[in-house]
Formats: C-alpha cells, sequence, structure tokens
C-alpha cells in the first residue's frame, strides 16, 4: 500500500460525458492500486457509470450548464448554486484528503466547495483550449494538470502536462510500431466520428472514393462508424464501387481496429487525438466546427504541428481533398510512417500515472488539511 495513502478518501468530481469519464476511471484505478480510497461526485448521469468507476462511492448533485436564452442561465446557476450546497455537504462527511476536477458543469459546485473548504485540489483539461466549467476554477485550485503542452487559457507556470489516460487496450499499443502497407498491398482505413461527426464522412468519404482510379479503389479496406440511419445508403455506395468495408454505428473494439489501421479519418476531440498518439497512427483529422470554443481544432492543430496528421477544417473538407489526400499518401508508405513516429512521439501512455503523481504531491505538502473541511 502506498505510503501516502490513509483513511481520508480522495475525491474525484466530473461530468457524465465519454471525455470526461475515461480519465477519471484510469485515475480511479491508478490511485485505487496505490491504496487510496475514492469517491465520486458527479450529476445524476455519474449513476450510470461501469468499469473501474462502479466500485466507489457515487454521490449525485445537482448540475447543468448555464447555457441558452436567459431562462437557460438562469437555470443553470440556480442549479449549479443547489450543488454546491450538496457538495459541500457530501465534503463536510467525507473529510476527503484531495479533490481532482475532470471538467463539465457537473465537476463544478464538487471543485468550488473542495477550495472554499482549503481542501487541496487539481484540475485536469484534456483538450488544448480550457474548458468553460474549468476556466471558472482555475484561479482557486492548487495545480492544472494538462493533457497538451499548451494550453489557451493557462498560463505556462500553472501547467503540468501529464497527458490524457486511455483505456489499458488502447494504452497497450504503446510501442508496438506501425507497419505502413506496401505499394501495391491492402491499406485499412479506420473512420470514426460519434453522433456528431460521422455523418460528414458518411458523405463525403464514398464520393471521394468515387474519383479514386479502380486499381486503387480495390487496395482499400474500411471499417467506418456511422450513424444508423445511414449505413444502408453507405453500404451501397461502397458495394457499387467495390469497396470492401465493415459499417457499424458503434464499434466495441477499437483498440484492435487502431491496431490493424494504416490510416484514421476522424474528427478531434480529446481521446481521440490521445488514443491516436498512445497508439502511434497517422490521421487525417476533420475537427468538429461547433465544438466548445473551436477546441477539437487546437486539439488537431497541436498534433498537426509535429506532422503527427493532416488537420482538414470542415469547410475544406470536400470529396476532391480527401481523394487527393488519400491519392498521395497511398503512393507515399514512408510519409504514413512518419506521420506515425511523429504521433508516437506524443503519446503519453503513463499518463494516469504521471496524473496520480500530481495529485500525491498535494497531499505530501497538505496531509492535514481534509480533516478541516468546513
Amino acid at each position: 500500500m502506498n505510503t501516502l495513502s490513509n483513511s481520508a478518501p480522495i475525491v474525484l468530481a466530473t461530468g457524465g460525458t465519454g471525455g470526461h469519464v475515461f480519465p477519471a476511471e484510469a485515475l480511479a484505478g491508478e490511485l485505487a492500486s496505490r491504496g487510496h480510497r475514492l469517491a465520486l461526485i458527479t450529476d445524476k448521469r455519474g449513476r450510470q457509470w461501469k468499469g473501474a468507476l462502479a466500485d466507489f462511492p457515487v454521490h449525485a448533485i445537482h448540475a447543468t450548464s448555464p447555457s441558452g436564452g436567459i431562462a437557460g442561465k438562469l437555470r443553470g446557476v440556480v442549479e449549479l448554486g443547489r450543488g454546491f450546497f450538496e457538495a459541500r455537504a457530501v465534503l463536510r462527511q467525507l473529510a476527503p484528503a484531495a479533490a481532482v476536477g475532470f471538467g463539465g458543469y457537473a465537476s463544478v459546485p464538487g471543485i468550488m466547495a473542495a477550495t472554499m473548504a482549503r481542501i487541496p485540489t487539481v484540475l485536469h483539461e484534456q483538450n488544448a483550449v480550457l474548458g468553460r466549467a474549468n476556466r471558472l476554477l482555475a484561479n482557486r485550485v492548487d495545480r492544472i494538470a494538462t493533457a497538451f503542452a499548451h494550453v489557451e487559457h493557462v498560463a505556462p507556470e500553472r501547467a503540468t502536462m501529464v497527458g490524457n489516460p486511455v483505456r489499458d487496450e488502447v494504452r497497450a499499443l504503446y510501442g508496438r510500431g506501425y507497419v505502413p502497407p506496401n505499394s501495391t498491398g491492402t491499406i485499412n482505413i479506420l473512420v470514426t466520428g460519434g453522433s456528431q461527426g460521422a455523418t460528414v464522412f458518411s458523405k463525403i468519404l464514398p464520393a471521394a472514393l468515387a474519383q479514386l482510379p479502380p486499381v486503387l479503389r480495390s487496395r482499400l479496406r474500411l471499417v467506418q462508424q456511422c450513424r444508423s440511419e445511414d449505413l444502408e445508403a453507405v453500404k451501397a455506395a461502397y458495394a457499387a464501387l467495390g469497396i470492401e468495408a465493415e459499417l457499424a454505428s458503434f464499434f466495441a473494439d477499437i483498440p484492435a481496429r487502431l491496431a490493424g489501421a494504416h490510416l484514421v479519418l476522424a474528427r478531434a476531440g480529446a481521446s481521440t487525438v490521445a488514443e491516436l498518439t498512445a497508439s502511434g497512427r497517422p490521421s487525417i483529422l476533420v475537427p468538429y466546427p461547433h465544438a466548445t470554443d473551436d477546441h477539437q481544432n487546437a486539439n488537431a492543430r497541436a498534433i498537426d504541428e509535429v506532422g503527427a496528421t493532416i488537420r482538414v477544417t470542415n469547410a475544406e473538407f470536400t470529396p476532391a481533398l480527401l481523394a487527393k489526400l488519400l491519392s498521395e499518401l497511398s503512393a507515399d508508405p514512408a510519409r504514413l510512417a512518419r506521420m506515425a513516429e511523429a504521433a508516437h512521439s506524443l503519446g503519453r501512455p503513463d499518463a494516469a500515472q504521471r496524473l496520480a503523481d500530481v495529485v500525491e504531491s498535494l497531499l505530501r505538502k497538505a496531509p492535514q488539511v481534509a480533516g478541516g473541511a468546513a
């Protein structure tokens, strides 16, 4: 058992979406392995969590984004205020040793209450732009851990770059190497988009492939995530082009698909970028244009600058441009290999351990703080 562990738990506060939950789950597993007790503060969606987080007590509070019109903003403020008093009561009960926030408005009441109780606090930011919820808390917390070397709205002296934790199956791909396709062999392309991104790929990719020479089309093997309403149309389009494709609205084995991919076509969410760098896979990234504060574009830019991806804006993403890029990359395996190496250089397979180290560094400096939760 870690010598820093004690009876006081470490509280994790997070929103309910996957981009916030995955790193929280990874940290929970790492801290538990070091002998620490954990507790969670989240909104009602947190009760649905599975995996490592299901092993720890969940304290659901009221919280919602203060967005929309005046009524929506007012409702959000009221809910966050209500959540603050609920979180404060939870912290009084738990007297935690530290609190870690992962973004999302559901994390705000818990971390705000922790800072007011002088409990050591850490924020983890998954994107290359500090999220709006984390921005409300940034000046109050003790440490800010980031997934990128440079994060907008975070002063460099306040940031500690740890990376963005990924699931164990993806982390296992780190260091396994990348073998580019040969000049005449099969090219495996993985296409992921999620609910907010899959439609654009379903529209653009078939039209782009139709512009490729038949010899090149015959080399392609696609694994593509599509929205359920697009599946039949996309399947028919590929069949007409003679392209071998496996289509589904969801793939439960993305790590295995990454392992076999020569090229990935995707949006640029934080988890996607972390998995691309951990697995060392070249990519074409098309940032979701309506992401808050254009954070997906910042994510893609961060790895485009080192040559790990080709960043294409949504406005630029046309069948003609995609056909051109696919033709160029398929004819240049050495370039794909360089992109893969650049992606690998940014991988942080030890992100969960590094984040846990940041948390434990606060326990060393203030081991008595938790008992004074007010």
